[in-house]
């Protein structure tokens, strides 16, 4: 090859060099120029429920400019994948049996429920990505709360990427617990929930209490705290129900490791209940005694005046009815029943949220369908629940105490 040839090659070799350098040096510009476009729209917009893509360089838009290709001009830069499922056979398609099946309610309370909620999961599309519906957003939520399905697998049910998911159910959570929780989660008509107990056999009651653990991964921090009697990590769920099993009052967030009468001593419903603010001043005369509206508990609980608890296997029955309409709650949303790999501030969000959304179901008269009480039956074998007994060795001393003082005050 003659010199000049040589010399031809290697500027041209040189020149091309500086042109793709030139480049990048110019998309490192524009990249930049975007990121604070980017940060200036999120700024003045709520989070949104995606994360985009890398904004780097594209090698199409290298290629574009080096005109081996023709432009293609794109509004988003967030990968597309196919909502087909979601925007037409579910939306348009399912009948009410399969939204009840999947969704645990009929369309028209979703409909309601995202109505609800739009206020706090409005969103605006950027350049960057486009938002969520607010109905598909919540209907990711839903799913993944009813179901014990894995983020992977529910976004690719939604064609959505994984971390959308984990962001739609916060976001809706958060939303449902900021909106409604103090809307639906509450006393409601305290006479019509004394005559309803009335009719079960429990005279001027008002609500029955009881624990629960939910299982959660161990925490980073504390661990230890949140390992219970039966040797899991769990969080401890105190609810107060009325005669349809719907939640009153709710306390969510202690340790596993901590006493059922240890929460509700350290509870704001114990302190209402003690200062006699929670419920009216109505008291009824058994005998010669008389008797405010008191809540129902087991032995693990202790016994006040305001606060009754079995004497007898009888009333043992009405709390295998507890049990079972407590139990409806973990039915409708299954992910209660498994390990929630949530963080621990997250965790009592999620559970807050799981119970408006069955006191919502409640009242609107959603089915119970039968198939989702074995199923829960099933999960919730791996994570049994904890036994007070020990606990409730002492108390069991002072009901025969109390028995004893009964039979003597009886024979005078």
């Amino acid at each position: 090859m003659e010199p000049s040839a040589i010399i031809a090659a290697v500027l041209s070799v040189v020149n091309t060099s500086r042109l793709i350098v030139h480049l990048f040096q110019n998309q490192m510009q524009r990249n930049r120029a975007r990121r604070q476009q980017k940060l200036r729209e999120d700024m003045n917009s709520e989070r949104g429920t995606d994360l985009s893509q890398s904004t780097g360089p594209q090698p199409v838009e290298i290629m574009v400019a080096m005109r081996h290709v023709d432009p293609v001009e794109r509004r988003f830069w967030a990968r597309e994948t196919s909502t087909d499922w979601w925007d037409r056979i579910v939306l348009h398609v399912w009948d009410e049996s399969q939204w009840l099946r999947n969704f645990r309610m009929r369309k028209g309370t979703f409909l309601e429920l995202c109505e609800l909620l739009s206020p706090a999961l409005k969103r605006q599309d950027t350049r960057m990505r486009a938002a969520l519906t607010i109905q598909k957003g919540v209907a990711i939520a839903l799913w993944k709360l009813a179901t014990p399905d894995s983020y992977r697998s529910v976004a690719n049910q939604f064609g959505v990427g994984k971390s959308t998911v984990g962001v739609a159910v916060m976001q809706v959570a958060h939303a449902i617990v900021d909106l409604l929780l103090s809307k639906v989660v509450t006393l409601g008509d305290v006479q019509v929930i004394i005559d309803g107990f009335s009719a079960m056999g429990f005279p001027n009651c008002g609500g029955a209490i009881d624990g629960t653990h939910i299982p959660i991964l161990g925490p980073d921090h504390q661990g230890s705290q949140y390992i219970n009697q039966k040797g899991y990590f769990s969080m401890v769920l105190q609810a107060l129900v009325d005669h349809k099993g719907r939640f009153s009052n709710i306390n969510v967030g202690w340790p596993g490791k901590v006493h059922d009468a240890r929460v509700f001593k350290n509870s704001g419903l114990f302190r209402q209940l003690q200062q006699g603010v929670y419920f009216p001043d109505r008291k009824i005369t058994v005998g010669d005694v008389e008797m405010p509206i008191v809540i129902l508990g087991d032995r693990a609980y202790p016994l006040m005046p305001w606060l009754m608890k079995p004497y007898t296997g009888a009333l043992d029955t009405k709390k295998e009815l507890f049990n079972y309409r407590l139990s409806k709650c973990k039915g409708r949303w299954r992910s209660l029943l498994t390990r929630s790999d949530l963080s621990q501030t997250n965790i009592p969000i999620v559970i807050a949220a799981c119970c408006v959304l069955h006191n919502l179901c409640e009242s609107k008269g959603e089915t119970f369908m039968a198939g989702w009480e074995v199923e829960a039956n099933r999960l919730a074998a791996d994570y049994a629940q904890p036994d007070t007994r020990a606990i409730r060795r002492s108390q069991r001393d002072a009901l025969r105490i109390r028995d004893a003082l009964k039979a003597s005050f009886q024979s005078e």
